[in-house]
């Protein structure tokens, strides 16, 4: 909130017969441009200085006040988040290990579904193919149990 400042010029003539004439200008102040700003020729009053430096001070509390606010609302995200994580790691430690053993029946049983696609895929393709001989059929080898994973170390 800035006031505009006019100037008043007076001046008094006196011409060749002896009338003195008055003349009064008004004007703002001059405006010069150094590297691209405005700089205007105007002096500040002791109690415009206060009221600009009033207006900053409660301007800057007032965004110091959103931050702090914002940064709350961080803070307790985070901790959300956090205790999201120490929850899900209480759950894979204390039961991890059931989940495991029916992922690797389920995989098992797909690759024994799997064994059971490719010999029929390979009788099928012999006798498109006008083979008379069937293929040799692979010997099931004996079951090994499966291959378990190592524990993942504790925190």
């Amino acid at each position: 909130m800035t006031k505009s400042v006019v100037k008043k010029v007076t001046t008094e003539t006196v011409d060749d017969e002896g009338n003195r004439k008055t003349i009064v200008k008004e004007h703002a102040p001059k405006e010069t441009v150094v590297k691209k700003k405005v700089v205007r020729a105007k002096k500040m009053t002791a109690k415009e200085r206060e009221e600009l430096l009033i207006e900053n001070f409660v301007g800057l509390q007032h965004a110091m006040t959103n931050m702090s606010v914002k940064f709350g609302a961080l803070s307790d995200n985070i901790s959300k988040l956090l205790q999201i994580f120490e929850e899900s790691a209480k759950n894979f430690m204390s039961g991890g290990k059931p989940d495991d053993k029916e992922m690797l029946d389920k995989i098992d049983s797909l690759l024994n579904q799997n064994k059971t696609i490719a010999k029929g895929l390979v009788l099928m393709e012999g006798k498109l193919r006008g083979r008379s001989e069937e293929p040799q059929v692979m010997m099931p080898r004996p079951q090994t149990p499966p291959i378990r994973p190592k524990p993942l170390p504790s925190i």
